[in-house]
């Protein structure tokens, strides 16, 4: 049902903000967390080089670990608390969802079925790739890359 891959992936230097917030106040949160990074990249007159991520390094809905971002071309100096880093390189499982957002469980559900049937482990970290706009798009078509970097078992 789901188009689930495998891919080797290079390192991707980011541009970001990361903290602890609940799942109520996470669509808030995200905006206010995207708006600083662009500023930030237009005043060092750079452009985002891909789509918008959030990044889960926990699951807990009331506590969640989030990070949230853009890809950029190269390191770029951060600024307050906003950081530089890179996604590290290496295999990573990824599958396309696409309807709203809060749709995405059986996606998740199938990535890790998958992962698992080729013999690999999620590493704990859970991306998020927002391939287009939720303002500028019906919400049945927004589009949005889950990837789980992975090990072998």
């Amino acid at each position: 049902m789901y188009n689930c891959e495998i891919v080797e992936q290079t390192a991707q230097p980011v541009l970001s903000i990361r903290v602890m917030t609940s799942v109520e106040r996470l669509p808030e949160w995200l905006g206010k967390a995207y708006s600083s990074v662009i500023r930030h990249l237009a005043e060092l007159k750079e452009q985002p080089t891909g789509a918008p991520f959030a990044a889960y390094h926990n699951m807990d809905m009331q506590n969640l670990d989030v990070e949230a971002g853009f890809p950029v071309a190269k390191i770029l100096p951060g600024k307050g608390e906003i950081t530089a880093r890179d996604i590290e390189a290496g295999e990573q499982a990824r599958c396309l969802h696409t309807g709203p957002y809060a749709a995405s469980g059986p996606v998740y559900e199938a990535l890790t079925r998958y992962i698992s049937e080729k013999g690999y482990t999620p590493t704990g970290v859970a991306f998020e790739f927002y391939l287009n706009e939720p303002g500028q798009t019906p919400e049945d078509e927004l589009q949005t890359m889950i990837v789980f970097p992975i090990v072998p078992r």
